[in-house]
């Protein structure tokens, strides 16, 4: 995808944000349709929730503990992708395989770091995406004293 088209498509993630949390400027869920991992490389780290269903249990809980803490996964360049929708496989769920329920954590390289089959806290996120490689040179680079 071409900068500008991603810059075009950034522009609309504030309005992706929930409804009762207009304050959030970070990294609302967005559909998977139409998007590739390729698009994400090197600028954001693709947190997918696939499920089945909207419906399913694991996937609203997984939903909730994300909205709640969005300001969370946006210090980590987080963009958050849902894919409800099996019967048309988006690009994400034909390149990650999901089954079921499945959180897919993938770092900036594009490579997928964790799978997880039931939700996971935000917490536990963010703790897992500071472990990575690429996330400790960041922090590495904004506090040159934490060597």
């Amino acid at each position: 995808m071409k900068p500008l088209q991603i810059l075009a498509l950034a522009a609309f993630l504030p309005f992706a944000a929930p409804a009762g949390d207009l304050s959030v400027t970070g990294p609302g869920p967005v559909e998977a349709e139409g998007l590739t991992l390729a698009q994400f490389l090197w600028t954001q780290r693709p947190v997918v929730v696939f499920a089945d269903t909207p419906a399913d249990p694991n996937f609203v809980r997984q939903m909730q503990m994300i909205a709640a803490r969005l300001d969370h996964l946006a210090e980590r360049d987080v963009i958050v992708i849902t894919d409800t929708d099996p019967a048309e496989p988006s690009e994400l769920r034909r390149t990650l395989h999901p089954r079921g329920f499945s959180l897919v954590i993938l770092d900036k390289d594009g490579q997928v770091k964790l799978r997880k089959p039931l939700p996971w806290d935000v917490r536990e996120i963010g703790r897992a995406i500071d472990k990575f490689p690429l996330r400790r040179d960041e922090l590495l680079e904004i506090n040159p004293a934490g060597r």
